[in-house]
């Protein structure tokens, strides 16, 4: 560094000696070869280390570290100037300086990391708190992805911790979450895991590299020595020992988000719980819990209808075709291989997945011929803003991916994030085929109505590209059934289609 610092110096016709304001660009341009060169050779570090990635590596560090280069710049000058006529006391100047500077970095920096810490840490237990949990949790998801990697959830509960409050008070409580957090720490350190105290009795664990099998094998093997290390007053419980309920969730190329995994943890948590306590769980879709929680959805679901009627004296026709793509999901679920859960999330969705067009202008949605291209982006807009209508509802966040994500295509090419593939939660990318399907097979104001021979046609031609290949087939046989069968309900539903 320091040799092509010199030649740099030397190529800005940088002359030796005193310094000289004459020399203040060829000072500049060293400095930089320097600084530049620096961060070179320690990212090659990062690079070989794979720890760390390096436009991000890049960003701190020029963020956190340029103000010390500048630093240490101003000071060489400094000694430059003073071991003129003074070398001796010069260099001991600068030393000093140097020094103290370093003790006061030093310091900033044990402060710095101390708070952080602090910031990041549960005071009760020292484990990682809820807040820090998530940001890592958002990085290993994006790791798991990125890489094709395993990744597992825990989220696991204290049993009948309430009951041992009550029966010994919150100072005991306190002792036992933190022996409990103790031995969690101990056990996940020593498989590589990050333990955290999600909240009150409540755990969670992250497993970087870990299928759902290999979770549910650890966290029975950590189930069966809690149970069998004694703690002070757990004799009184229920089973006469400590014991927790877990639920373990996997991370998936689908998975929409950090909040979804986590909430697929909690059910099968609570599956765990109504199933007797003491027990670990794996979500699969099927628990009871999950039946439940839909049927819940469901009822929360009649104000997100209301809203949808506004559709009624606004756009008649995106009213007429929710519904429509409504009846479709219903049937299409049927013959898909989805969880009761799954199923009641398509449907629902599939009912309010337009929902964002309220905030459409009205000459746009009923525009007849080809829309502007700003007229184009807006429109594009209705996902975004469909999002932000059913966040306002906790219990509808199950069906957020369906009304955001439900334009999203399979090669990657659609809005609003150009998602492809698997990286499509499933659900979405069944919903884009119902969708897509009715879109065409129905009237609309800018655009040719299709037949069904026309449609399926374009199904099948679009299969690989806009629609994942799976369910075109499937959505496909569905259709001539429909259009086949004599049940009643069913030509109900091809007349309103047709």
């Amino acid at each position: 560094m320091i040799i092509c610092s010199y030649y740099a110096f030397m190529f800005t016709d940088g002359s030796t000696g005193p310094i000289s304001i004459d020399n203040t660009l060829p000072y500049l341009l060293s400095f930089c070869t320097y600084f530049a060169l620096n961060l070179l050779l320690v990212g090659i570090y990062f690079i070989l280390e794979a720890t760390e990635n390096l436009v991000n590596f890049f960003k701190a560090i020029i963020k956190e570290t340029t103000a010390t280069y500048i630093s240490t710049l101003v000071l060489s000058l400094v000694l430059v100037i003073l071991m003129g006529p003074e070398e001796l006391f010069g260099l001991t100047l600068f030393t000093c300086i140097a020094f103290l500077l370093s003790l006061a970095f030093k310091q900033h920096f044990n402060l710095f990391k101390e708070i952080s810490e602090k910031a990041n840490k549960d005071f009760l237990t020292g484990l990682n708190n809820h807040g820090y949990f998530k940001e890592i949790l958002e990085k290993e998801v994006a790791i798991a992805k990125e890489t094709d990697r395993p990744l597992s959830v825990v989220i696991l509960d204290i049993d009948d911790f309430k009951k041992f409050n009550d029966l010994y008070g919150h100072i005991q409580g306190d002792h036992l979450l933190q022996e409990f957090g103790a031995i969690l720490k101990t056990e996940s350190d020593a498989a590589n895991f990050i333990v955290a105290r999600y909240g009150g009795e409540e755990f969670s664990i992250i497993m970087p590299n870990t299928n759902r099998k290999t979770a549910y094998s650890f966290m029975n093997e950590l189930r069966k020595k809690v149970n069998d290390t004694y703690y002070n007053g757990v004799e009184r419980l229920p089973y006469g020992c400590l014991s927790f309920s877990s639920g373990i969730a996997e991370c998936e190329k689908e998975t929409y988000n950090i909040s979804e995994l986590l909430n697929k943890a909690d059910q099968a948590m609570y599956a765990a719980k109504n199933q007797g306590k003491n027990l670990v769980q794996i979500y699969n879709g099927h628990s009871e819990y999950s039946v439940h929680h839909s049927l819940s959805l469901e009822k929360e679901l009649e104000e997100a209808e209301f809203q949808l009627k506004i559709f009624l004296s606004k756009d008649v026709y995106t009213y007429r075709h929710s519904k429509r793509v409504y009846q479709y999901a219903v049937d299409f679920s049927r013959m898909l291989n989805l969880s009761v859960h799954e199923r009641k999330t398509l449907i629902l969705g599939a009912l309010v997945h337009d929902i964002g067009k309220i905030e459409i202008p009205r000459e746009i949605l009923n525009k007849k011929g080809k829309l502007e291209p700003h007229e184009w982006e807006l429109m594009k807009k209705h996902v975004t803003y469909g999002k932000d209508i059913i966040s306002t509802n906790k219990k509808l966040e199950d069906l957020i991916p369906l009304v955001e994500l439900h334009h999203e295509r399979y090669d990657g090419n659609g809005y609003p994030y150009g998602l492809a593939g698997k990286s499509i939660p499933k659900l979405a990318r069944i919903l884009c085929v119902i969708d897509s399907f009715d879109a065409m097979t129905t009237e609309r104001p800018y655009q040719k109505t299709k037949t069904f021979h026309e449609a399926i046609h374009e199904l099948r031609d679009c299969s690989g590209k806009q629609f994942d290949p799976q369910f075109i087939e499937p959505f496909i046989a569905m259709i001539k059934e429909c259009d086949n069968s004599g049940d009643e309900r069913k030509k109900e539903l091809v007349g309103l289609i047709g």
